[in-house]
């Protein structure tokens, strides 16, 4: 943790969740918009952002979807803007790139390997579906590959990199690390590294404490002080794994992107619910939450201004 703040990341709708999940999902450009504002305003530093199509819910990574709210989010809060390059793992490369080669934002997030990516679990807790796309979208994920080679992943790079974007690293496995070291090691990418460690997925490593021990000791291991550590917990584990990191000097992310959860069986009714859940854990250790200018510092960012939005 640079200078003893804590940055905090919203991830606001996401693709794994689907409409019939949580009456509070963010889903029309208008809803997006003001979950962003409001997570910003509860301290989130960082906006991480998809789009959805505003008819159904499903994920979708036209750019003319990203357009409405990101132009609200700008001209209302200063908070820093990351665009999925993740998208749905069903998707294309070149359709998951779509909106941070339009918009050429501070941070996009950048999976680190492939991967089984199995959301069809989720499938034993629902029966009512609003959209026949989501049972059949979960019960494809056992046969999908979320394809994030190396030749994509350099591809990626060479798109991203000299518009002056830097990039959330997802590590889902230890595997991940390796990768990020390997295009590190070539000189492809640039410290200081964010590496959002990613738990609970399943495809990806397990959310028990010795998992995020593992993951921390693999990543200080292979990057010394070139790195900082953030950490997502899919599910009930979120907020758990926010309170370790934060003990363990790291960075956190909540949002429903990654669980729809403020608690034990109780919906989180906004993003800022959860944003405010992470702030008090925080605070509570006597730790600082960043502000967006405190995270563009510690993260070597190009500042929104220089971005297409």
């Amino acid at each position: 943790m640079a200078k003893g703040k804590v940055i905090i990341s919203c991830a606001v709708t996401g693709a794994i969740h689907t409409p019939s999940m949580s009456p509070y999902l963010p889903i029309s450009a208008e809803e997006i918009g003001e979950a962003a504002i409001g997570a910003a305003e509860a301290g989130a530093a960082i906006i991480h952002l998809h789009a959805r199509n505003p008819v159904d819910g499903r994920p979708d990574q036209n750019p003319e979807l990203f357009e409405p709210f990101l132009k609200v989010i700008k001209q209302r809060c200063d908070a820093v803007i990351n665009l999925t390059t993740g998208g749905h793992p069903s998707m294309a490369l070149q359709e998951r790139l779509r909106p941070a080669t339009t918009f050429q934002p501070e941070v996009a997030s950048l999976n680190m390997g492939t991967m089984g990516f199995g959301l069809f679990p989720m499938l034993d807790r629902y029966t009512d579906w609003k959209h026949e796309w989501e049972p059949a979208t979960l019960e494809a994920s056992r046969d999908l590959v979320f394809k994030n080679t190396y030749k994509d992943i350099e591809d990626l790079l060479a798109l991203l990199t000299p518009l002056g974007t830097r990039f959330e690293f997802e590590c889902y496995d230890t595997s991940h690390l390796y990768n990020l070291a390997h295009f590190l090691d070539r000189g492809l990418v640039k410290a200081p590294l964010f590496i959002q460690t990613c738990f609970g997925i399943l495809g990806g490593i397990g959310s028990h404490a010795d998992d995020v021990m593992h993951m921390k000791r693999t990543a200080d291991r292979l990057f010394g002080d070139q790195y900082e550590w953030s950490v997502l917990g899919a599910g009930a584990r979120q907020m758990s794994i926010v309170a370790m990191a934060a003990s363990m000097g790291g960075n956190v992310r909540v949002g429903l992107e990654d669980s729809l959860w403020a608690g034990r069986g109780k919906l989180a009714e906004t993003n800022a619910e959860q944003v405010k859940m992470a702030r008090g854990i925080i605070e509570n250790m006597g730790l600082s939450v960043a502000t967006p200018d405190e995270a563009r510092e510690i993260l070597h960012l190009k500042g929104g201004d220089r971005t297409n939005i």
